[in-house]
């Protein structure tokens, strides 16, 4: 095959070593590949030719764990090739990195060298090309696109089919989910990581989450603030602040852990994998479609902080709000932190938005005679 005609990628990395390793394992899955050493070789690189997936190391200056050029080549990818799907690989690993790459510098995956495995590279490979390509939206049309109780129209959305997130590191039990999802008419989106389902969670609306509790044969990441093993924890936080309705199928049975989910992340149902059942998966399903993701998280505010949301939804400032309910202004900052905090959001058009879409009746000030 004519090498112009194979799709490219672009490992930007610094050791000879690790550019040798995943050139020949990119070569092996049939990319042309492009090397850079530094962030001055890739920018001219980035800018001459569109690149399928890009291989990124955080650090381009030998041991200097303080290096970050590798983020900044995010930043020139997502600018100048948004249609690349790029992986962070690195092995100066935290949380909070991982995180970071994933949610503000647009990176598709994230990769620790010391936990490296060919077979895990190349299968991200094969998810990679056969997805469609990510294209970040144009925030300058999400205005324009947006009409009165209509969502914007977005370049995501491929398909009219609803969307289901699975995440599990047993690739049988992902195939069962799927298929049981497939036929329950859902568009399926398959993780096996913490990491990659909060790119996807990042990058994609879903309509339903089906998350294990233990991912423990990818286990990279714990709780930052609990070094909780379970990572599928955190998942649950995230699907909850985007008010995703979420299955639980796991083998973690103790009771203490089912009432932790159900009491902290608001699943809503738990389906045991020692005792799995098709019939129950699908019922679960089937009546999850009736859960409104929205009313969902207004059902965390108490009476109080309803009513503050009604009002900002109407419109009204602070000095507004705290005049209608005869408070001061800086307990309605309270209010308003605990709202933002409990709906995930951190802005208030954005808490206005999740109450227009819950159907909140909407207190508007009065206008003057």
């Amino acid at each position: 095959m004519n090498s112009s005609a194979l799709p490219r990628a672009l490992v930007v990395e610094d050791d000879p070593s690790w550019q040798q390793i995943l050139s020949e394992i990119l070569a092996d899955s049939g990319f042309s590949v492009d090397l850079a050493g530094s962030l001055a070789e890739a920018l001219p690189l980035i800018m001459e030719n569109p690149h399928r997936m890009a291989m990124v190391d955080l650090s381009l200056a030998g041991l200097d764990h303080r290096n970050d050029d590798g983020l900044r080549v995010l930043t020139a990818l997502r600018r100048h090739d948004p249609a690349c799907r790029a992986v962070l690989l690195t092995g100066f690993a935290t949380v909070e990195l991982a995180v970071s790459a994933l949610t503000e510098y647009g990176a598709f995956n994230f990769l620790r060298k010391e936990n490296f495995q060919r077979a895990q590279f190349r299968d991200l490979i094969n998810r990679i090309l056969t997805s469609a390509p990510y294209i970040e939206p144009d925030p300058a049309l999400a205005d324009s696109n947006s009409v009165a109780g209509q969502e914007p129209v977005s370049t995501l959305t491929l398909s009219r089919s609803a969307m289901a997130l699975v995440v599990d590191d047993d690739a049988g039990w992902r195939s069962i989910l799927a298929e049981l999802l497939t036929d329950s008419g859902f568009e399926v989106r398959l993780c096996n990581s913490y990491g990659e389902a909060l790119g996807c969670l990042r990058r994609e609306k879903y309509a339903l989450a089906v998350v294990d509790l233990s991912l423990a044969g990818t286990g990279e990441w714990t709780t930052p603030a609990t070094d909780d093993p379970l990572e599928g924890y955190q998942l649950l936080a995230a699907t909850k602040a985007n008010g995703i309705p979420t299955i639980v199928v796991s083998g973690v049975a103790s009771v203490d852990e089912i009432q932790r989910a159900y009491t902290e992340q608001s699943i809503f149902a738990y389906l045991e994998k020692q005792t799995f059942d098709r019939a129950a998966f699908r019922r679960a399903v089937d009546e999850s479609r009736v859960v409104s993701p929205a009313m969902s998280e207004l059902g965390s505010l108490t009476e109080r902080e309803r009513e503050v949301l009604a009002l900002l939804a109407g419109g009204m400032t602070n000095k507004e709000i705290a005049e209608r309910l005869v408070v001061t202004t800086n307990t309605i900052k309270r209010h308003l932190k605990a709202i933002f905090e409990k709906l995930g959001v951190h802005t208030r058009s954005a808490a206005a938005g999740k109450a227009i879409n819950a159907g909140v009746v909407i207190e508007r000030p009065a206008t003057m005679p």
